[in-house]
């Protein structure tokens, strides 16, 4: 297992159960949706004073280990 993923925490009790980084509230899918849309790391991190770059490189390989086990549906274009 990546030991980044144990900056990652799963609790049903805290943000209905969504995948947070450990000890605040931020979800995994919050700072991948900034990083798709092209923010950069370092306003992440102004924007989070409470998280670390190394907190947004385990959102990244959470993100990474999903995408292993789990598929999203995407419409093919035919050439």
């Amino acid at each position: 297992m990546n030991p980044l993923l144990e900056r990652i925490t799963v609790n049903p009790q805290v943000c209905f159960g969504k995948p947070c980084i450990k000890g605040t509230r931020i979800w995994v899918s919050l700072i991948l949706d900034y990083l798709s849309a092209g923010e950069s790391m370092d306003n992440i991190l102004e924007a989070y004073p409470q998280i670390r770059k190394e907190d947004i490189f385990a959102c990244i390989a959470y993100g990474s280990a999903m995408s292993k086990e789990h598929f999203v549906d995407i419409k093919i274009n035919a050439a």
